[in-house]
């Protein structure tokens, strides 16, 4: 499976389970330059580390050759539109890409360059496949912040009185009283759902 099906594919699991990384997930040094949020605006946070986003560009150009602002696209909607990368990041990048070898220009029209990976490229993905994987993780973790993040307090607030009243549930967890509740929540999901 490409990396990018594979990658939107664990974000949009998070809601069933996330990842392995706990706590809050700005917490990660950027010197790629790369902040949340749509023109500085939504998300404060940095969102890569250090290399990650070399990375990332160069797992989505072994994919298919890709235009800067195919690529821009193409992480937006790993967020689902949530996050927007720069261009000040990613045109820069794409450059050191092409110097250190590991990209090349495949073609040049309208003033729009088609980035592909070279054999140099795939060996240093290789090398770093185990970067790779963790980056994807450390993705996911950001991806389910910002969803958390869109939800509106008065959701977030009853999502959290339903967490409370199970954990402190003091009924006998018998078989019937299993079927009860299971049979609220699902009336819930599924009232929630029609409206979508």
């Amino acid at each position: 499976m490409h990396f990018f099906h594979r990658l939107h594919e664990h974000m949009h699991a998070v809601g069933r389970g996330g990842g392995r990384f706990g706590g809050g997930p700005f917490g990660f040094d950027d010197r790629d330059g790369m902040r949340g949020g749509r023109g500085g605006g939504r998300f404060g946070g940095r969102m890569f580390g250090t290399g990650d986003l070399r990375l990332l560009l160069l797992a989505l150009i072994e994919e298919q050759p890709r235009h800067g602002y195919e690529l821009i696209r193409t992480i937006e909607e790993m967020f689902d539109g949530q996050y927007s990368p720069s261009p000040g990041a990613i045109y820069p990048t794409l450059t050191m890409l092409e110097e250190l070898g590991y990209a090349r220009v495949e073609a040049e029209t309208g003033g729009k360059k088609l980035y592909a990976i070279t054999d140099t490229g795939r060996a240093f993905l290789a090398e770093n496949r185990d970067s790779l994987d963790a980056l994807t993780e450390r993705l996911q973790v950001m991806s389910r912040h910002m969803r958390r993040m869109t939800v509106p307090n008065e959701v977030r607030e009853a999502m959290h009185r339903l967490k409370h009243q199970l954990m402190n549930h003091h009924k006998s967890w018998d078989e019937a009283e299993l079927a009860r509740v299971a049979r609220l929540i699902d009336a819930a999901a599924k009232a929630v759902g029609e409206r979508q």
